[in-house]
């Protein structure tokens, strides 16, 4: 199936009343202090959160910044994000309707999965300011071992997301899209998997045959994932890779006075 616009805007407007409580990791502080810690915010600064949905990152800046703006395709997500923005685009990653060097920080959470790429990094790279922070945070399959297996769990939550991740997979389209110190990190995130599911947007087939990948699951795959079992319910243990990298400074003029 070929994923269009119109599909991801109605898988989300379908998810968007109940987005921030669809994941334990939507409102966790300490994924939101690693962001914090890596975008470096000053108080003049100005922060654009790409796919901002409801506001989960946006809100993480609002009140540290100088200006929070929000770009997204989904106006019904959207409307929850407006108490922490300053200014709502309604407008797609690949085309951002900015001028280029714009942004001190941008920040695209659980976003990338769902863009063309790596069209939209490089949109992202163009709108901030030289010197200025890009991080992509995202969920990863820990490696080789888990992919197939986790992949297809996140097809089946998400059947119009396009790009699925290795851990090294962040880092690489910052370094191609022209960044400098590139860097990572990695958080898990502990998730029940029947309350991860229940999304809003998908029905009792998909949710059952995600249940199925987990009962006939790869030892391999339960070990990356430390899977258990909780009243009868999967436990997935979830790698998510914060990528950070700068955008290099604007070369000197040749002929510059000296």
């Amino acid at each position: 199936m070929t994923i269009q616009r119109d599909d991801v805007v109605e898988h989300f407007a379908a998810r968007a009343r109940t987005y921030d409580q669809s994941s334990s990791w939507c409102t966790d502080e300490a994924l939101g202090a690693i962001v914090l810690g890596m975008a470096q915010p000053g108080a003049d600064d100005a922060v654009l959160d790409v796919a901002c949905g409801t506001g989960l990152v946006s809100r993480l800046f609002s009140g540290r910044v100088a200006r929070v703006v929000g770009v997204d395709i989904t106006a019904d997500m959207a409307e929850q994000a407006q108490p922490h923005l300053d200014e709502f685009v309604l407008a797609p990653a690949e085309s951002l309707p900015f001028e280029s060097d714009t942004f001190d920080v941008v920040v695209c959470r659980q976003g990338i999965q769902f863009m063309t790429l790596p069209d939209a990094v490089r949109e992202m790279v163009r709108v901030t300011k030289p010197g200025g922070r890009i991080l992509l945070i995202n969920l990863c399959a820990y490696g080789d071992a888990d992919r197939d297996e986790y992949f297809e769990v996140l097809r089946l939550r998400n059947p119009v997301r396009r790009n699925f991740f290795l851990p090294d997979d962040l880092a690489r389209l910052m370094t191609e899209a022209g960044c400098d110190e590139v860097s990572t990190e990695r958080y898990v995130s502990v998730e029940d998997v029947d309350a991860w599911s229940d999304n809003g947007a998908i029905g009792e087939d998909n949710r059952e045959a995600i249940r199925e990948v987990y009962r006939k699951a790869s030892p391999a795959f339960q070990e990356l994932h430390s899977v258990r079992m909780d009243g009868g319910r999967f436990v997935d243990q979830m790698l998510f890779v914060v990528a950070r990298g700068v955008k290099p400074a604007a070369p000197a003029a040749r002929n510059a006075p000296r």
